[in-house]
């Protein structure tokens, strides 16, 4: 079995790849599993190498046709598509957004339509393609009404695969995924990053700026849930998804100030000191956008995983990127 990972040099691709090595078998189209033979990991920044044979590692522009032609073949029959403009990027560069939010994924399925294997497609797409006049808990039967050029571009791909699905080109399965806490390394420009930064930089002994105010209600999921959940929706039966190939996966429903009690409670006021919170009226438009909770109740039954709570999120974070231990 081959696997292709778009998006592979990013955080969640790597985590993902590293999981699968561990993990060594996905199942295949019969419902059997199958050995993996090698991971593709594709991203237009370089990435690190890795001693595991199985893991190969392309530097590469996915929205290239002969990039495309190259990935996929008729051996492979298992894509993660994680590749993606992020939300701020995306509003900032209209036109980077549009090429690689939509027409990579356009083209990487028109690329297994022309080779006629009908691979497995995780896509993950995001609670922005909601927006609008929202319920207090979001259905996945909610319309769609997207206020940020990503969700609008998650949402079209959404339909794409899904038709595609239909068609029986491609066997797609869609995720959409809360924000996702907390992240290692850096801030990067998604709307959403500050939800990482109020944990990550006062843990690391830095001031955090917050954009949004203490009651800016998240959706969230912590980022080993969310690679087990990219699992799970690879290796469930096509027939237990039902008509709908989209799933809302079952986060939590916290505010701001709800993250920054769990901060407190695990690490201490003193790390918690360092959040200061700087409003932007633009960061809190989008953020205001997105629901604050999901009905994930289809994804729950089909046996998904979810994170316990906050606090929970805080200290795996705590164990996974800092040895245990916050910084002084």
């Amino acid at each position: 079995m081959n696997v292709v990972i778009t998006g592979g040099g990013g955080f969640l691709g790597r985590k993902l790849a590293e999981r699968l090595s561990r993990r060594g078998r996905l199942r295949g189209a019969d419902g059997n599993e199958e050995t993996i033979e090698r991971i593709t990991l594709v991203d237009v920044s370089p990435s690190p190498q890795s001693s595991d044979g199985r893991l190969v590692y392309v530097t590469a522009d996915i929205a290239d046709p002969e990039v495309m032609q190259r990935l996929i073949d008729e051996d492979t029959v298992s894509i993660f598509h994680l590749a993606a403009i992020v939300s701020g990027m995306a509003e900032a560069d209209f036109d980077l957004g549009m090429r690689i939010n939509l027409d990579a994924t356009r083209l990487l399925l028109e690329t297994c339509r022309a080779r006629g294997h009908r691979p497995r497609i995780v896509f993950t797409s995001s609670v922005a393609v909601y927006g609008g006049e929202l319920p207090e808990t979001v259905l996945e039967a909610t319309a769609v009404h997207p206020q940020t050029s990503y969700g609008t571009q998650k949402a079209i791909a959404e339909l794409l695969i899904a038709d595609y699905t239909r068609r029986g080109f491609v066997d797609g399965r869609m995720l959409r995924l809360p924000t996702i806490t907390v992240r290692p390394g850096r801030p990067n420009a998604a709307a959403s990053s500050f939800a990482s930064g109020i944990i990550r930089e006062p843990l690391n002994g830095e001031t955090a700026v917050c954009p949004v105010g203490e009651k800016a209600r998240l959706w969230v999921m912590s980022p080993a849930t969310v690679i087990e959940c990219l699992i799970a929706a690879h290796d469930i039966e096509a027939g237990a998804l039902g008509v709908s190939r989209i799933l809302n996966l079952p986060g939590l429903s916290v505010t701001v100030g709800d993250m920054v009690e769990s901060l407190a409670r695990v690490a201490g006021r003193e790390v918690t000191s360092r959040i200061r919170f700087e409003r932007d009226p633009r960061i809190e438009r989008m953020v205001d956008s997105w629901p604050g909770a999901c009905d994930a109740s289809r994804a729950r039954a089909l046996g998904f995983p979810s994170d316990e709570n906050f606090d929970a999120i805080v200290r795996r974070y705590i164990e996974d990127e800092l040895a245990g231990k916050p910084s002084a």
